[in-house]
């Protein structure tokens, strides 16, 4: 206890001096009317809606229509000339590695993966409380409302509470998937701490924003019977307590993945509530197994095309009706830029197929809100705009640079191919808004940035 209580006054003293903490920023009361936007409710029974306007109470949406009329005291947002969407949903990152952005050189020292174990093992709580915070604040700048964090650096108990602290202060709606020590299997999930957090979760939760998961692992060595018994324990611990799991199908070497998922298959471990991640030369029957048990799969190419997995093509994956996008790391990826990630996947499929018709942007968009949701198994909550649904929405202008010209019609092609998360005026979720006229609304960005520089440094130093 005492160590996880100095973890936490540790994260206590980073959020003071990165956080301002800015209550006047909150909407007024607890309703906001957003009005005359060009809303894309990514539900194709209400499709798009030009000129409509959003009620939003209590952190959901109350309507959806035209000409709402304004309650009295509710914060009204003029969004004519601006499109509205669901946020979206990174339904696979590694957000404690963050501040390692910059380090990996392609080289075999300065390689992903050779880099992160290497600088890793000298986290402190307070690195790991920051890298997680970093990742999710620049993603909700971003216009990521959800994301799902693969937590492998899960140092002690007290990084644990660092992580979890970290995605309670940011102000996104997670799922913290708890981890083990490195991106190694040589040590085993802290199941009691999984289990003692999953009893007590809804204290931990913020109300309902943060979910639990497990952050799995396969063996290294697919034929090692002990290595499989703590892979075994693990995954039949998450199963009896309901938890939802994520696992990495992947690999530079021939074969390494395809092996990965034909031991998922023969072991009978795909189920609802797991997601494959990458999977990017999975064989049609692979992908078959996956669809009926009904598991997830969550794609990442900026990731996968860097560290040369392959190329991802979305085609591949026609079959799959719970498919999202990940953006697997600000450090690795360069950004949370998911507008960044759909050109990628356009140009990808439409390169690779010699066809310019090869992807639809507008299932692009699919993919980056509610198909992710859809793969993470949280569609009822958000992902798409719909009463009921939480008001996780993000507002983007269209007068910079490089949307000007656009004159009105579906605007998935220009999002998906012109836009960036500079263009994003404002970020809600849960109903409030995170984002502004342009500017977070609750956090010094400039400290933040210093304490990670800060962080990174100390770090290296003791890396030596």
């Amino acid at each position: 206890m005492r160590r996880r209580d100095l973890g936490k006054a540790m994260c206590g003293a980073v959020l003071a001096s990165a956080s301002t903490h800015a209550a006047a920023d909150a909407p007024p009361g607890d309703t906001t009317l957003i009005r005359g936007g060009y809303v894309m409710t990514m539900e194709a029974a209400r499709g798009d809606l030009p000129e409509a306007d959003i009620l939003v109470r209590d952190g959901r949406i109350a309507e959806i229509g035209h000409g709402l009329p304004a309650p009295a005291g509710a914060d009204i947002v003029e969004a004519a000339g601006t499109v509205v969407l669901p946020g979206f949903v990174d339904a696979h990152t590694h957000g404690s590695i963050s501040q390692m952005r910059g380090l990996y050189g392609n080289t075999p020292e300065t390689a992903f993966f050779s880099v992160t174990s290497r600088l890793s093992a000298h986290y402190t709580p307070e690195d790991t409380y920051l890298g997680m915070l970093l990742s999710a604040v620049e993603s909700a700048a971003s216009g990521i409302t959800t994301t799902a964090d693969f937590f492998d650096n899960v140092r002690d108990r007290a990084h644990a509470e660092a992580g979890l602290t970290a995605l309670r202060d940011a102000p996104i709606r997670a799922r913290l998937l708890y981890g083990m020590k490195s991106k190694t299997t040589a040590d085993p999930i802290d199941l009691a701490q999984v289990e003692e957090w999953q009893w007590g979760w809804e204290e931990r939760s913020a109300g309902g924003r943060l979910s639990l998961g497990l952050a799995w692992r396969l063996p290294q060595a697919l034929d090692d019977a002990q290595a499989w018994a703590v892979k075994d324990r693990e995954w039949e611990t998450a199963h009896r307590l309901g938890l939802p799991i994520q696992v990495h199908v992947s690999g530079t070497v021939p074969g390494r993945a395809e092996a990965m998922f034909d031991a998922l298959i023969a072991r009978r471990m795909l189920r609802p509530g797991l997601q494959v991640i990458h999977a990017t030369d999975a064989r049609d029957d692979q992908i078959a197994a996956l669809e009926e048990a009904g598991s997830g799969l969550v794609v990442t190419p900026l990731t996968e095309h860097r560290v040369g997995y392959g190329l991802t093509r979305i085609d591949r994956f026609a079959g799959i009706r719970r498919l999202g996008f990940g953006i697997d790391g600000s450090a690795l990826a360069g950004f949370t830029d998911m507008f960044a990630l759909m050109r990628l996947a356009a140009l990808t499929q439409a390169g690779s197929a010699r066809n310019e018709q090869a992807v639809s942007p507008r299932r692009l968009l699919e993919l980056a809100t509610v198909g992710g949701a859809r793969a993470l198994g949280l569609d009822a909550t958000t992902g798409s705009l719909a009463p009921g649904r939480a008001a996780d929405l993000q507002i983007i202008r269209l007068d910079a640079w490089n949307l000007a010209g656009f004159d009105g019609g579906d605007p998935s092609a220009l999002l998906v191919y012109s836009a960036r998360p500079e263009d994003i005026t404002a970020v809600m979720v849960a109903g409030r808004f995170v984002k502004r006229d342009g500017h977070l609304t609750s956090y010094n960005v400039a400290a933040l940035h210093n304490q990670a520089r800060q962080s990174i440094r100390n770090i290296r130093r003791r890396a030596r």
